[in-house]
């Protein structure tokens, strides 16, 4: 039996993958089922905007936080009040206090005109007082009525802006039918946070699948982050709210764990083929098919960080 190891970057669970669900079931879930740090979502859950609870929480489960994704949202709109420098001020004060290294950020909404005027700016200016990164995410257009319009400003793209860090949320790039792979090579260096999930775009829904269940390049990006040497962190900002329980969402959870392991780990440890083969990813009940550019294996993947051959 042989094993390979799973590179550095640590594979995160984002709180917004346990909802409805709260906060301190995902710090939960994330240490049964091996995850190296949690993703803390702030929202209207009072657990997510209290860094006293969240302390208390990542040590009684040792698993860090290890980002904040700041209440930019539509939904947490009234989080943390109306001023969003303000908003993004305490996010980075939440980091800081729990040791996370970055604060995920949405680019400005359109109507908030001083906000997204100095947006780039701002943005600039708040990272040269801290150590923690704000990276600012790819979103997408809304298509109504045959016509397309952009929520964001100064853009839904940050390929085409100059923000020095850059989060690349897949379920996004789906819904702004992009070429993900595309963006994570023009972006380069720049490309330091990464939201995993899958979408088929299309409707106006923002999936949030399980990676492997749509059509974007989940597997071909993370063994282009493998060998480029990516070491930050891959969150995985899934949807289970469909989910008929705790077993069948954690077996989801599971499930993107498993398939993110092995496809960041295997471009490392293994010849590519020119043939696409199925591969069988076994992670506690649940296995996982996906197309691969790799021969058909059956591995089983350790919360330890490795990937043990199996057949």
């Amino acid at each position: 039996m042989s094993a390979i190891h799973v590179p550095d970057a640590p594979v995160v669970l984002s709180t917004a993958s346990v909802f409805p669900e709260r906060t301190p079931e995902a710090f939960e879930i994330a240490a049964r089922l091996g995850y190296d740090g949690i993703e803390v979502l702030v929202h209207s859950d009072p657990v997510s905007q209290d860094v006293d609870m969240l302390r208390r929480l990542s040590d009684y489960h040792r698993i860090p936080v290890l980002a904040v994704h700041a209440p930019c949202l539509i939904f947490t709109q009234r989080v943390w009040g109306r001023d969003p420098w303000e908003k993004l001020l305490r996010s980075k004060e939440m980091a800081e206090a729990l040791g996370a290294s970055t604060v995920v950020v949405h680019p400005a909404f359109r109507w908030q005109r001083d906000y997204a005027r100095d947006f780039e700016t701002g943005i600039a200016r708040m990272q040269d007082e801290t150590d923690v990164t704000f990276a600012v995410e790819n979103m997408y257009p809304v298509r109504m009525r045959g016509t397309e319009v952009v929520p964001y400003s100064p853009g839904w793209n940050p390929v085409e802006r100059d923000y020095p860090d850059v989060t690349l949320d897949l379920s996004h790039t789906a819904m702004s039918g992009s070429d993900a792979m595309d963006m994570a090579k023009q972006l380069g260096s720049r490309l330091s946070h990464i939201h995993l999930a899958d979408g088929v775009g299309g409707q106006n829904l923002d999936e949030h699948l399980i990676p492997g269940h749509g059509n974007q390049p989940c597997a071909e990006l993370l063994e282009h982050l493998a060998t480029s040497g990516y070491s930050r962190q891959i969150v995985l900002e899934v949807s289970t709210r469909k989910s008929e329980g705790r077993e069948a969402r954690e077996l989801e959870l599971a499930e993107a764990l498993a398939f993110t392991r092995l496809h960041f780990a295997g471009a490392r440890g293994e010849t590519e083929s020119a043939h696409t083969r199925e591969r069988i990813v076994s992670a506690g009940d649940t296995q996982h098919r996906a197309a691969t550019a790799t021969p058909a294996r059956l591995w089983q993947v350790h919360v330890d960080g490795t990937v043990s051959q199996i057949g």
